[in-house]
């Protein structure tokens, strides 16, 4: 019997009437009712998304636009052009790894994000203010923010919110251990075999699109290239469950507790994580202990922009202060909100109490009642940051590993001689670098090529717990083209397709080897406007013609219902009651007005 599997209730939307055409029958409208020549907007995607562009096309050439698609073949040629200012119009996405609104936002829509795509005051200090409110109080906050960026200045157009879908062959695979988290990324430790006694000499094999890996350094990266990769090589303080819900389940962290105003976070680590390398191609437990000096160095480079060249995440972290490692127990007898001491949150999830701490990783001995605990404090009440340190950004890497290899000066440093911690180069098979990951989550890579990439099981990864990893070896298959990944899956040269096309359900539905498991997910597909060369710079009105006329509903219908609407990144997290509907009418006039005072 064929199963669908819900991970969450999932309401599909009703299938509208009527078809999408996928290429534009209009031909180019040089005055379109104005005076001037209409103007021309390069509009930038992937080869992947190439229905998409198409249905854009069409909208906007309705409008009147004349349109030019520039379709990259892969992300690396989409970032570059991007990142060079080759486009009026890119169709990009983003997904809220971190389950929180903060994240939905800070990258993209503040001025200095490390992802911004405009500059606005007003941005900012909506966006400031919504990170020290509490849900109750943001919604309102979120609301005016979505408000400004989307209809007031239309730096954005809304496309949809994907669900979240992937195939398991549950011959192979137990699908009870493929977990599909709303914002997490996979988690590779809990993958089981039905036939246990292949854990040791089988691998599972999973697939991913993006073969060109940004930084197997945690903080020098934050796409999809490495999330998946990262965070499953680097243990965590906290994790979220699968509806995004912080917890220490799974993390370096027995457990957590806040302080009174929700500016000091405190965190009791585990005593049963150990480093692994890669000597000589085989894992090895290199019996360094993951500790607080290890959280400190780890946290303080992830919130400093300078800490290393390139970093791409710490906007993610600016709002941490200080990152303290305590030793006095009698720092614990600060209370909580509900009015019991931190000492004694955070000793409800340990077997022994604690008795003394120590700032000493080697000294630690939870058996015995000695701990390590760190301490965050934030600039502002932040409840938000424990999302962040849930991201893989915040992973936590080796201070004596990173600090042997990252010698150079950053203001100096080259990229063509200097090779910094985390270089896939290092990795690559032929290369002639030496591998020096040091993992602390689950999973180490071994190596790499064009066409896979081989990671083995951390031996010092909690061993004798429900968290240490099952099988042994996992290989992540890159397969840029959906059509082919779904072949893969088919014929079991893979065994988990995370991302089946929305077009594609009932392939995997019907196939008696396949489950499909199916999630809301936070990711959503809109139009980043360039604010900043091209015609829709300084033109607010041409910005709101393009975003009057993308109808979504077009999308959904296309995509059998299978899409939601949305306005921002911010919908899928809070309900600020905005919607956006295709007003053709109202960007026919806007453009020809346009037109006139050319």
């Amino acid at each position: 019997m064929k199963k669908l599997v819900l991970s969450s209730l999932v309401v599909l939307m009703l299938v509208l009437a009527g078809c999408v055409s996928t290429e534009s029958d209009q031909g180019d409208n040089d005055d379109a009712e104005g005076n001037g020549e209409a103007p021309t907007l390069s509009v930038l995607g992937m080869s992947t998304s190439e229905d998409d562009l198409n249905i854009l096309r069409d909208q906007l050439t309705q409008t009147g636009f004349n349109v030019d698609l520039n379709i990259q073949p892969d992300y690396g040629s989409f970032a570059t052009q991007r990142e060079a200012g080759n486009y009026d119009l890119a169709l990009t996405s983003w997904t809220t790894v971190t389950g929180n609104p903060d994240y939905a936002v800070r990258s993209l829509f503040t001025s200095d994000g490390d992802n911004s795509l405009f500059a606005d005051e007003t941005a900012d200090q909506l966006i400031n203010q919504a990170s020290t409110e509490l849900p109750e109080d943001y919604q309102e906050t979120y609301r005016q923010l979505e408000q400004h960026i989307v209809f007031d200045q239309a730096y954005i157009a809304p496309i949809y919110v994907s669900y979240k879908a992937q195939g398991v062959n549950h011959e192979v695979l137990d699908e009870s251990t493929v977990r599909l988290p709303k914002s997490r990324a996979a988690v590779w430790e809990a993958y089981d075999f039905n036939d246990e006694s292949q854990r040791d000499t089988q691998p599972v094999i999973v697939h991913q699109p993006i073969g060109d890996l940004t930084s197997l350094d945690p903080i020098k990266g934050n796409d999809g290239s490495i999330n998946t990769l990262n965070t499953n090589m680097y243990v965590r303080l906290v994790n979220l469950t699968d509806d995004d819900q912080v917890v220490s389940d799974g993390s370096l962290s027995y457990s957590h507790a806040i302080a009174e105003g929700n500016t000091d976070y405190y965190f009791v680590l585990r005593d049963d994580l150990s480093f692994a390398a890669v000597s000589e191609g085989e894992v090895v437990n290199t019996g360094e202990r993951v500790g607080a000096e290890d959280v400190k160095f780890s946290l303080d480079r992830a919130r400093d922009r300078n800490a290393v060249p390139d970093h791409r995440t710490y906007s993610l972290h600016e709002s941490m202060e200080t990152i303290e490692i305590v030793d006095d127990v009698r720092a614990l007898d600060v209370t909580t909100a509900t009015g019991e001491t931190i000492k004694a949150a955070l000793e409800a999830d340990l077997s022994t109490p604690i008795d003394s701490l120590t700032s000493d990783k080697n000294e630690a001995a939870n058996a015995n009642g000695t701990y390590q605990v760190v301490k965050v404090t934030t600039t502002n009440p932040f409840p938000q940051v424990l999302n962040y340190l849930a991201h893989q950004s915040a992973g936590i890497v080796s201070k004596t590993q990173v600090e042997s290899i990252n010698t150079f000066d950053v203001e100096d440093y080259d990229v063509n001689t200097d090779i910094a911690y985390g270089d896939q180069r290092t990795v690559t098979e032929g290369s002639d670098y030496e591998n020096t990951l040091y993992a602390s989550g689950p999973y180490i890579m071994t190596s790499k090529n064009d066409y896979e990439a081989t990671f083995v099981k951390n031996p010092g990864y909690m061993p004798d717990t429900a968290y240490e990893p099952n099988i042994n070896t996992v290989i992540v298959r890159f397969i840029q083209d959906s059509e082919s990944a779904l072949s893969s899956l088919r014929n079991g040269e893979i065994h988990i397709l995370n991302g089946v096309s929305e077009t594609r359900y009932d392939t995997v539905i019907e196939d008696e080897s396949l489950t499909l498991q199916q999630n809301e997910s936070n990711g959503v597909t809109y139009l980043a406007m360039n604010t900043r060369d091209g015609v829709l710079a300084d033109n607010l009105d041409l910005r709101q013609a393009v975003l009057k006329s993308i109808d979504p509903e077009a999308f959904i219908s296309f995509y059998q219902g299978n899409k939601m609407a949305t306005v921002s990144t911010v919908t899928p997290l809070v309900d600020t009651g905005l919607t956006h509907e295709a007003d053709e009418e109202e960007a026919q006039r806007l453009l020809n007005e346009w037109q006139q005072d050319e």
